[in-house]
């Protein structure tokens, strides 16, 4: 029933919903990982997808144009701890990894991949040396992504300090190597620029041809996703946005049409999506 399904709270965000009811056939379900399929965890290599997403998800993509997992996590890391491939149902996803750069498709199974930056290997090899020299933040380390470099502040004994203290620095650092630094919860990425998820997403709406979108995620690097649906949206395709609720990204919260608390709450939602489609 469509009553199982959380209002929209604005209007853009109810004619997008009507759309996707109205047509699922031609509609993009598009959806962050970490924070979003996954729980936030302070070690990003046991991340999981949320116990009963990938059933959520072979639920409804047979019954849309495409599900996208759009993330900055190399594609093949997200099928992996997402545990979406070879499941049934699951043939009209694809993963759009690093912003993008690569891809999975589920039909093949396979990954394809454009060329790696150079500043990101140069940074990848000075990283450790420079944070020895910004100073003391004890807990405080890198992510290897393959395609963009992380630091991480979550673990330090203060965070959001640690945090404030590198991201000036490591900006520096960034640019000096033709890198843009991309801040997130407590995480500061290095990585090409030209690189967002607001591309990624336009660019495969666009190849899809879709005639709605959704799109949910719960950070700063979710934003040029949002900042994309609503230009579609000013464009003539229908679109929701709907933030995985946190108190610590309200940027993304007060330009949702729909929040929903987290990884347990986005689950629900796509089940209930689900069977409203199916039930149509």
């Amino acid at each position: 029933m469509v009553s199982s399904l959380p209002h929209p709270t604005t209007s853009a965000g109810r004619d997008g919903l009507a759309a996707l009811l109205a047509r699922p056939a031609k509609a993009v379900v598009a959806l962050d990982f970490d924070g979003t399929l996954a729980e936030i965890v302070p070690d990003p290599e046991r991340a999981r997808a949320h116990p009963g997403a990938v059933e959520a998800l072979a639920a409804l993509a047979p019954q849309v144009a495409s599900i996208a997992v759009v993330t900055g996590r190399p594609a093949g890391v997200a099928v992996r701890y997402g545990g979406f491939a070879g499941v049934p149902g699951l043939e009209h996803l694809v993963v759009l990894g690093h912003y993008g750069a690569e891809r999975w498709d589920a039909v093949t199974g396979t990954v394809q991949a454009a060329a790696p930056h150079p500043g990101v290997a140069a940074v990848r090899a000075e990283l450790p040396g420079f944070l020895d020299r910004a100073g003391a933040w004890p807990g405080v380390w890198i992510e290897e992504k393959g395609r963009a470099v992380a630091v991480h502040t979550r673990r330090a004994l203060d965070p959001e300090r640690a945090f404030e203290a590198l991201k000036g620095p490591l900006g520096d650092l960034a640019t000096h190597h033709g890198l843009v630094l991309e801040p997130g919860r407590m995480v500061l990425e290095l990585r090409p620029p030209g690189m967002d998820k607001g591309v990624a997403l336009a660019e495969y709406v666009r190849e899809v041809g879709a005639g709605s979108v959704l799109y949910a995620g719960d950070d700063l690097g979710d934003l040029p996703a949002f900042a994309a649906v609503e230009k579609l949206r000013s464009d003539g395709t229908p679109g929701l946005l709907v933030c995985s609720g946190s108190t610590e990204v309200p940027e993304l919260t007060d330009r949702a049409d729909l929040a929903v608390p987290g990884p347990p709450g986005v689950v629900a939602f796509l089940t209930a999506l689900a069977d409203t489609v199916r039930g149509a």
